[in-house]
């Protein structure tokens, strides 16, 4: 995608995987949603096969993995939704069978009813950590807009997140969940009682949540609450990107209003008077319905004095080749910024990933002065970013406009000569 040439631009996630594989000393933990690395059980067409430097980045992070295991004798651990027909999770096959790895499946009908492993988590030796919003698939690395953290030499913070993996190891083994979960799993770090965390010389509250509230031994607070607590502790602004944005519970059997989230910017809105930005996906698998609520939440600007709420659509732009990659080009991001904090997650904000889903939520509140590299600016610098570009969209442009506009950026973006990687 193509930037102002002083727009923030950051390291990518290839190249933060491929560190993080590098620096691995004893151990890579890895919680995840589906693999597909390898890209052929995907797009097995000829195009995929191109010399592109840019295609082959998802195999470039698999054979490091296979590399690590089989070649560093590091111990690999793999929590991972259960296999289904549409997601073999061949990738995790291979490496259980050519690198050692230990891998473990949650069956979310048997545990909760319902859902799956939604968390996109890296653990490097207990010592360095990546969350955020990627899959583990090759299409996160080069045709889908992605948006994650990456901390470096700081047990204490990967230690919290890897109680977090350990529940997930221990779903995958029992197949249950425990009435009560052991005291090793707890933690003291959470909504009432932050970690207090200086990174270049920015001072922090962070505190690490997690979804769904079955899956949380004490302590640990729940990713919904971490969202409402940002958005109350907001004072000024409240700006938002992710890809789904519903009131409702979307994935059930029976449709349900859900609006928790919803009626917590409302009333920042209007009781508090704070500035709501939401930045929303739009693809070829954006649900219609949606623009309906969204429409109502930017209906309550200026219905009072000072109220504003805004909504944009973001359309990530294709090409005629780029169309047959199934579930590619969209803006993958979940996070959230205030003035006062920064929220990153890995859910999409529907009630179903509150519910019975896994996520985490990690939560930076601003501590005193604060420096143009602190996480929060730089989150508040992407969604300015984003907002601004050519690749945003005004909410009340209809959806036939809306679908011309996604069809002109295919046309118009197969002519063009720059890069296609997608940065944060």
């Amino acid at each position: 995608m193509n930037y102002s040439d002083n727009a923030p631009r950051h390291e990518t996630i290839h190249d933060s995987w491929m560190d993080l594989i590098g620096m691995a000393q004893e151990t890579i933990e890895i919680a995840s949603l589906y693999w597909t690395m390898r890209r052929e059980d995907v797009f097995p067409d000829d195009t995929a096969k191109e010399k592109n430097r840019y295609l082959p980045q998802g195999e470039q992070v698999f054979q490091s993995l296979l590399e690590a295991g089989r070649d560093r004798q590091i111990t690999l651990k793999i929590a991972q939704n259960i296999p289904s027909r549409l997601s073999p999770n061949i990738d995790t096959q291979i490496l259980a069978k050519k690198a050692n790895a230990q891998v473990r499946s949650l069956n979310f009908a048997a545990l909760l009813g319902g859902g799956v492993l939604h968390t996109k988590l890296w653990l490097i030796d207990r010592t360095h950590v990546y969350v955020g919003s990627a899959n583990m698939d090759w299409r996160s690395l080069s045709h889908v807009k992605e948006l994650g953290l990456v901390a470096l030499n700081c047990s204490c913070l990967a230690n919290d997140y890897a109680k977090i993996f350990d529940v997930y190891w221990k779903l995958g083994q029992d197949g249950k969940v425990p009435s009560t979960w052991p005291d090793s799993l707890s933690t003291k770090i959470n909504i009432d009682n932050p970690m207090n965390f200086t990174y270049m010389d920015n001072k922090y509250k962070l505190f690490i949540a997690s979804s769904p509230p079955p899956f949380s031994p004490r302590g640990r607070s729940n990713d919904l609450d971490a969202i409402l607590h940002c958005i109350a502790k907001a004072e000024r602004f409240i700006y938002i990107s992710v890809m789904d944005y519903f009131p409702l519970t979307i994935y059930t059997a029976q449709v349900k209003y859900w609006p928790i989230i919803d009626d917590a910017l409302r009333a920042a809105a209007i009781e508090r008077k704070i500035d709501v930005r939401l930045l929303i996906s739009w693809w070829k698998h954006s649900r219609p319905s949606e623009t309906y609520f969204l429409k109502s939440l930017q209906d309550l600007t200026s219905s009072y004095p000072k109220v504003k709420v805004e909504v944009r659509r973001f359309i990530v732009p294709t090409n005629p080749r780029w169309d047959k990659i199934p579930f590619s080009r969209v803006n993958h991001n979940k996070y959230m910024v205030t003035d006062v904090a920064a929220y990153i997650g890995t859910s999409n904000w529907s009630g179903d990933y509150f519910i019975n889903t896994a996520g985490i939520g990690t939560v930076f509140e601003n501590v005193g002065h604060q420096t143009k590299d602190g996480i929060r600016q730089q989150l508040e610098d992407i969604f300015h970013r984003d907002w601004y570009s050519d690749y945003s969209f005004p909410l009340n442009a209809s959806e036939t406009r809306l679908e011309n506009t996604w069809s002109l950026s295919r046309s118009t973006y197969q002519h063009s000569s720059h890069e296609p990687y997608i940065h944060a």
